[in-house]
């Protein structure tokens, strides 16, 4: 009868198909929801016809599966309302979704500033008074799982406001996770204990030393590249940087960033004790004492 395929975000995808079934007079508790090895063409069989009562529903997920053409088909020609949760559908899935049926599309957002902005707008929706500042830490803590956040908000719903980034950071008790660039802008800086703070948040969130080096070595080849080019062309934007370096905006202002802090004298003594901290951790030295100690000259 109608096929419903909900993709972008999961929470909000998750969110849209309930609005929209109960919207329809389906409850989406009552229906059957199937998942995993259980969404196969003789399992979903016996949920795809009627009721007694006319029109029934059944919530299909397809996290962790690759439905072939002809279980699609099966789910388009179904006699009942079929709602699919298909976060990140490919092309392919939602050209038939729009053909046969109806695509509700969520926003999905992952930079920090569009996060930032859906916490803003979901708080004023709860009627929460949480300033932006409050908004973004929980995007930085939680990033893309907004339904962490939206789950803190409930908490904070419970308590009086207003809600300032400092009160809510003693209520959630997290701490933003490390961020390389920023550990990097850090020390060029000549801010050793923000780097170094940053290099240990990364490590404590599991990051692994080696991999942390190699990120550390790809953004001073970025860093090195944009020196050069301030050099030759006096100004640079983040657009051209990100043309001429063959990389996304955000990475190219980033290395940009730091450029602007450095001469080619102090990136090359900057490159000298990169090579030198990179083969000390090959060699077997302590991996995390010798990207402290590596963070900490780079401020010098």
């Amino acid at each position: 009868m109608t096929l419903l395929a909900f993709t972008g975000n999961r929470f909000l995808a998750e969110e849209a198909l309930r609005e929209t079934l109960i919207k329809r007079g389906l409850n989406p508790r009552d229906l059957p929801r199937l998942g995993g090895d259980d969404v196969t063409a003789q399992t979903l069989g016996p949920h795809l016809s009627p009721g007694l009562f006319g029109d029934g529903g059944v919530i299909v997920d397809f996290e962790g599966v690759k439905p072939d053409k002809a279980l699609l088909e099966l789910l388009a020609g179904a006699a009942i309302t079929v709602a699919v949760l298909d976060e990140m559908a490919p092309a392919t899935r939602s050209k038939l979704y729009q053909a046969r049926g109806e695509q509700i599309v969520s926003a999905a957002p992952s930079k920090p500033g569009e996060i930032t902005g859906w916490v803003v707008q979901y708080a004023r929706k709860q009627k929460l008074p949480l300033d932006r500042d409050a908004a973004a830490y929980l995007a930085e803590v939680f990033g893309s799982d907004l339904a962490g956040i939206a789950s803190e908000l409930t908490k904070l719903a419970l308590l009086g406001g207003p809600h300032t980034r400092q009160s809510v950071q003693r209520i959630v008790g997290r701490e933003p996770p490390g961020d390389s660039f920023a550990m990097l802008g850090a020390a060029t800086a000549g801010r050793p204990g923000e780097a170094v703070g940053q290099l240990r948040r990364l490590l404590a969130s599991g990051e692994d030393p080696f991999k942390l080096m190699g990120a550390v070595v790809w953004q001073y080849s970025l860093v090195v590249r944009c020196v050069a080019l301030l050099q030759e062309e006096g100004r640079v934007t983040e657009a051209a940087a990100a043309q001429r370096l063959g990389v996304k905006p955000y990475p190219a202002k980033k290395a940009l960033d730091v450029a602007r802090k450095l001469n080619e004298a102090k990136i090359r003594a900057h490159m000298g004790r990169i090579l030198d901290a990179d083969l000390a951790m090959k060699r077997g030295l302590d991996a995390g004492v010798t990207l402290e100690r590596l963070i900490v000259q780079l401020s010098v």
